[in-house]
C-alpha cells in the first residue's frame, strides 16, 4: 500500500512547487539586485535549487524577470487596495498611491521592465486605479479638468522612473526622491500643495 493517497501526493507536489517558485523569485530579487546581468545558473545556486528546477518553472530569463515584475505588481495592487484610494481628498489619495508604489519598488532591483503584452498586462491594473483616481479628482475640481487622464498617467510613470534612476545612480537619496516625485506629480495634476 502506498504511503499517501494520490490527492495527498498532488497537494505535497503543489506545495513543494510553490516553495520552489518563492525561493527562485526571492533569489532572483537578491541576485539581480546585486548583479543585474546574473545568469539563471547564478539564481539557481542562490535559491539552493538545480538549474533544471529553475527552468521547469521559468523557461527563460525573460520569463523569470516577468514573474518578478508580476510579484511586484501584486504587492503594489495589494498596497493600493489597502490605501483606500477611493476615500478622502484625491490629492491625499494620490500621495498614498505614490508612497505605496515607491515603497514596493524600493524593495526590488532595478530591472528592465518586460515589453509588449507582458508590460501592458502588468501595468494595466495600476493604470486603471490611477485613472479612476484622476477622474475622481477632476470631477471634484481637485485636479486640472483640462488635462487628459492618459497624459497624467504617463507623466506620473515618467516622473517615477526618473526619480528611481536618480536613486539607482546615487545622485539622490530615496527619501528625497519620493518627496520630489510627490511634489512634481501634484504640480502636474494642478493640485494644491500639501499642508
Amino acid at each position: 500500500m502506498s504511503e499517501s493517497s494520490p490527492p495527498e501526493r498532488r497537494r505535497r507536489v503543489r506545495a513543494e512547487a510553490r516553495r520552489n517558485v518563492a525561493a527562485i523569485l526571492d533569489a532572483a530579487i537578491q541576485v539581480l539586485g546585486q548583479r543585474p546581468q546574473a545568469t539563471m545558473d547564478d539564481i539557481a545556486a542562490a535559491a539552493g535549487l538545480s538549474r533544471q528546477t529553475v527552468y521547469a518553472h521559468f523557461p527563460s530569463r525573460d520569463a523569470l524577470v516577468t514573474a518578478v515584475f508580476r510579484r511586484m505588481t501584486d504587492e503594489v495592487l495589494a498596497g493600493l487596495d489597502a490605501a483606500r484610494l477611493d476615500e478622502g481628498p484625491a490629492p491625499a489619495a494620490l500621495r498614498r498611491l505614490l508612497e505605496v508604489s515607491w515603497r514596493t519598488f524600493d524593495r526590488y532591483p532595478p530591472l528592465p521592465a518586460p515589453t509588449g503584452a507582458a508590460d501592458v498586462e502588468l501595468h494595466q491594473p495600476v493604470h486603471d486605479r490611477l485613472t479612476r483616481l484622476i477622474l475622481r479628482g477632476q470631477r471634484a475640481g481637485e485636479f486640472d479638468r483640462d488635462a487628459a487622464p492618459g497624459w497624467l498617467v504617463a507623466a506620473t510613470i515618467a516622473l517615477g522612473h526618473a526619480a528611481w534612476a536618480e536613486v539607482v545612480a546615487g545622485r539622490m537619496p530615496a527619501d528625497q526622491a519620493v518627496a520630489a516625485v510627490q511634489a512634481s506629480v501634484l504640480r502636474v495634476y494642478g493640485a494644491e500643495p500639501a499642508d
